[in-house]
């Protein structure tokens, strides 16, 4: 700040004017920003409650989303549940198929066959006691050979009947399989919607919060300003006030010189009155003059 004090009247008086011109400019500038700055920050919070309520959107479809891949992946667990049992009575059917033996009736048969020719060379062919012991031994063990056969035989019969009811149980299970695959397609087609729509809801909440920020951010820097503006119309405030009270002293100096001035002249003046009046009061006593009635 200049040395006001050192300025002539005129000089102060137009620095005066110059330093309150110019403390309006900065006030008007001043307020201005502040202006511009409450509508950034009324644009600043749009921008956040919208970005709010697409936050409570985008939470909710990801809710359902996840609600949705959960019933997903159960009905895809009992899918693929209905599929292992339906591959397991595949391989239980296909190791009791291989099991099977094609000529059991053949060997059956066979064995008959030989028992009966053994028995009538028993009845018809003179043998020693030894010859016949071993035929009879023979015998036994085709018999108990063909005891055997037989049951192989029953369950073989046994077996075609559970097999075809094997079949059926596969069926079921992939039948079972079919549907819950149908319920794995619909429920990932749903989640696959709702995916994309959280998704969108993302990239339009980090969109909204990139403008907010950048509203934010500008905001900050005209408030910044703004406040510049003000600390520099404080400082000229105070040269102002500065002027005036320098101003005013040098009025109030003024009008204390011409006070004590006119004092001392009516000092002067009564003092006068007073000499004046003692050379009257001195020349009547010498009866050099007279007043009149």
């Amino acid at each position: 700040m200049d040395d006001i004090g050192s300025l002539p009247a005129k000089e102060l008086k137009e620095e005066l004017g110059k330093a309150e011109q110019k403390y309006q400019q900065l006030r008007a500038r001043r307020d201005e920003l502040n202006k511009k700055a409450r509508v950034l920050r009324e644009e600043r919070d749009l921008l956040n409650d919208e970005k709010g309520k697409l936050i409570e959107e985008m939470n909710k479809a990801r809710e359902i989303r996840d609600e949705l891949v959960k019933e997903m992946r159960e009905h895809k667990r009992r899918r693929n549940e209905y599929q292992e049992q339906g591959k397991q009575l595949i391989e239980a059917k296909r190791k009791h198929r291989k099991q099977q033996d094609d000529n059991i009736f053949f060997n059956v048969q066979q064995l008959r066959l030989d028992i009966r020719e053994l028995k009538q060379r028993q009845e018809t062919v003179p043998m020693s006691p030894k010859e016949e012991e071993q035929t009879v031994k023979r015998i036994k063990e085709k018999q108990e050979e063909y005891q055997k056969l037989q049951q192989e035989m029953k369950k073989q019969k046994k077996l075609e009947v559970d097999l075809s009811d094997l079949d059926a149980a596969i069926d079921e299970l992939f039948k079972k399989a079919d549907e819950e695959h149908e319920m794995v397609v619909t429920y990932h087609k749903k989640n696959q919607e709702y995916h994309e729509k959280y998704i969108k809801l993302v990239k339009e909440v980090s969109q909204l919060n990139s403008e907010s920020d950048t509203k934010h951010q500008k905001y900050i820097e005209t408030r910044q300003k703004a406040d510049e503006f003000h600390q520099k119309a404080m400082q000229l405030r105070g040269k102002v006030i500065a002027i005036k009270k320098e101003r005013r002293d040098r009025y109030k100096q003024k009008k204390d010189a011409i006070n004590e001035q006119n004092v001392k002249a009516r000092q002067l003046l009564e003092q006068r009155d007073e000499a004046i009046d003692d050379e009257i009061k001195k020349l009547k006593e010498q009866g050099k003059i007279s007043l009149g009635v």
